[in-house]
């Protein structure tokens, strides 16, 4: 989940029948929606859903580092703004109440946001950025534990890009596009020796923003 990226909005998820995630990234533009997930455990939560569910609250708690309770408190608030659901079908016995993802991925990022939306926006990228940092560390500091050959596929890559809007907008829509085909969510669908890869493709402006006024103004 990243903003403007791929990892998906309530009102998507809600013209879905029950049960079946969304397809495509659901974007989200609602300040409201933006703060309902600007929480460490609801963002892991929802991250286990969409990748490992159907789960219990209390499968979701070891994940969210939460008690069941209180994992349940924040699985009842992400089903009120509709991006998960209860999922009886797959529960083992009468006891069990399994939740599952109503969405595949979550993208958000407005540029006509309000200010309460920015400010939401960066509250949320905040958490989804320590989340990715998280996972980054983590492989770092057991890097020589890996395989040679999954080493050699992993690393850090960077460019510098000299693009208008507009094409910046078509690179961005192509990588996605790309990684999107090969998220695989279902495990049927992933071929023998595939394993989980965290990609983050951040697009950032290197300019002032004065540079951009004065070169509208020019044209």
């Amino acid at each position: 989940m990243t903003a403007d990226g791929a990892v998906t909005t309530a009102e998507v998820a809600a013209g879905k029948p029950a049960g079946t995630p969304a397809t495509e990234p659901l974007h989200i533009t609602n300040p409201r929606l933006l703060r309902a997930l600007a929480h460490p455990a609801r963002i892991a939560i929802l991250e286990h859903l969409i990748l490992d569910g159907p789960a219990t609250a209390t499968q979701c708690a070891d994940v969210a580092g939460l008690s069941p309770s209180a994992c349940s408190y924040h699985l009842r608030a992400l089903a009120r703004f509709g991006f998960i659901e209860p999922d009886p079908g797959s529960a083992v016995d009468g006891r069990q109440r399994p939740w599952r993802s109503r969405v595949s991925a979550i993208s958000y990022g407005d540029p006509e946001a309000s200010p309460a939306a920015l400010a939401a926006e960066r509250t949320l990228t905040r958490l989804v950025q320590q989340g990715m940092d998280e996972i980054r560390d983590r492989y770092h500091e057991r890097e020589s534990q890996y395989p040679s050959a999954w080493r050699a596929a992993a690393g850090l890559g960077r460019d510098v890009l000299h693009v208008t809007p507009a094409e910046l907008i078509e690179v961005k829509a192509r990588v996605f596009a790309e990684l999107s085909r090969l998220r695989r969510l279902d495990p049927e669908d992933r071929p023998p020796g595939a394993l989980r890869v965290q990609v983050v493709v951040d697009m950032v402006p290197w300019f002032e923003p004065a540079e951009a006024q004065c070169l509208e103004e020019a044209q």
